[in-house]
């Protein structure tokens, strides 16, 4: 009986791992499907990106680039150049370094940190903007804080400009809350709240080609389109103009800035290149996009150039 019990018990233990050499077998063959099917998913976004047509929103920046006088004066230089750095390496390798005075507020587009601007002492959130500053910059709020998560995200165009069926708005012409919402509503585009909203005056094809123009009366929103704005919850707005709103302003001064820098933590961004964009998204008869602004982690600073460029789907 008990060679029997144990004949029962070898053969047991023999199909009992049979069946888990047959599981481990099984699991091999499932992590080795699961990761070739990772990898073609991968493979896929990455063929759908390089598909998609990539725009650039940028202008060049130099020192002959229009800038609000209100703002520091902007310059480059090298610092050393090829022909004094010649032989300081072995080898034959020489090198240029620049230095550049350069202010958060210096750039095409440019975004303005939420410590930028306050209102009556008050910076986003209720902080007190005196207590805020020092030498090095702003101690909360500066561009460093930029969300990560926003570094690519929905994004609007409203083109205001073709709306009213205009090459571009007239100089000192206000944006209102009307005119943002006409415009989404004829190019049949929702506003979501946490979107990326680019308002085109059409004022950014004088960047290159009329200085005086674009640094004189500006259309842009006034306040009761930064209302709309903030009335919507959008995360960014922009514009293809040197101060984002209407200049000049109808009411209280720079009302965009301080409703929605301010009263709701909305970023600004200025001096975008919209032309492309704009005729592009018009060919297609859509508005969305995936805007991808990075703005430099630069602790305290009050604002800062970035490269901005969208991305629409083939």
């Amino acid at each position: 009986m008990r060679k029997y019990i144990l004949s029962i018990s070898v053969v047991a233990l023999t199909v009992a791992c049979a069946m888990l050499t047959g599981l481990a077998d099984l699991s091999e063959r499932d992590q080795a499907d699961s990761s070739r099917r990772r990898r073609d998913q991968v493979g896929s976004f990455i063929n759908s990106i390089k598909s998609a047509r990539v725009i650039e929103l940028n202008f060049i920046w130099d020192r002959n680039s229009p800038l609000l006088g209100l703002n520091p004066p902007y310059s480059l230089g090298l610092h050393t150049s090829h022909r004094q750095t010649k032989g300081v390496i072995p080898g034959g390798i020489a090198f240029a370094a620049d230095m550049m005075f350069f202010s958060g507020q210096h750039g095409a587009p440019t975004i303005d940190a939420l410590g930028h601007i306050s209102n009556n002492q008050k910076l986003f959130g209720g902080i007190e903007a005196a207590t805020n500053e020092d030498a090095a910059g702003l101690r909360a709020l500066g561009i460093e804080a930029y969300p990560k998560e926003r570094l690519v995200n929905r994004a609007v165009l409203l083109d205001v400009a073709r709306f009213k069926k205009v090459d571009s708005l007239a100089a000192g012409q206000e944006i209102t809350a009307e005119d943002l919402e006409a415009t989404a509503r004829a190019q049949g585009v929702e506003v979501r709240a946490g979107d990326s909203v680019l308002i085109r005056t059409g004022y950014g094809k004088f960047f290159d080609t009329d200085k005086s123009k674009y640094m004189g009366l500006r259309p842009g929103p006034g306040e009761s389109a930064a209302r709309w704005l903030a009335s919507k919850r959008v995360f960014l707005a922009g514009d293809d103009q040197m101060t984002f709103e209407v200049y000049p302003q109808q009411g209280s001064v720079f009302p965009a800035h301080r409703i929605l820098i301010a009263d709701n933590g909305i970023y600004i961004v200025e001096n975008l290149n919209l032309e492309e964009l704009a005729a592009a998204l018009a060919g297609q008869q859509v508005y969305e996009f995936i805007l991808v602004l990075n703005p430099p982690r630069i602790r305290g600073a009050t604002g800062s150039a970035v490269n901005a460029f969208a991305i629409l789907g083939p």
